[in-house]
């Protein structure tokens, strides 16, 4: 029964602003954390943004050029 209690708690309770806030401003990051995130970033939407640009270009060559 402990668990179940506990995720009640974690899940009801609503952070006020300043609580965020604080939160926000106790992370630090370190050296190269910004360099990994952009990288991941890439790697996440870069090959999406293709697929989706590919579509779109082969939807107005088949209704336009074609």
């Amino acid at each position: 029964m402990f668990i179940p209690d506990r995720l009640k708690i974690l899940f009801t309770r609503k952070k006020t602003p300043e609580e965020l806030d604080e939160h926000y401003r106790s992370i630090k990051l370190e050296k190269g954390d910004l360099s990994a995130m952009i990288i991941a970033a890439l790697i996440t939407f870069l090959p999406v943004l293709l697929v989706a640009m590919l579509v779109f270009y082969g939807l107005l060559w088949i209704l336009f050029i074609r």
